[in-house]
């Protein structure tokens, strides 16, 4: 798991998958306004930045485990 936290390759890919949700989410909050006068640009930026942590996080709690073999019997 280690060699995958430090690969740059990992973290690049990682990484964009972060971004699209970070735009994503912005995206869809920016949306439930009616006008662009009434976005609060507070909760877009929270929500988003949260989405964001949320991806990444998602990133390495799916790395498989080494340590763990499956039986292909």
């Amino acid at each position: 798991m280690w060699e995958k936290l430090t690969s740059k390759e990992w973290w690049k890919e990682a990484g964009g998958r972060a971004v699209r949700t970070v735009a994503q989410t912005a995206i869809a909050t920016i949306g439930t306004s009616a006008l662009i006068e009434n976005v609060n640009w507070l909760v877009v930026l929270s929500a988003s930045a949260l989405a964001g942590l949320l991806s990444i996080l998602t990133s390495i709690a799916t790395i498989p485990d080494p340590n763990k073999e499956e039986n292909n019997g």
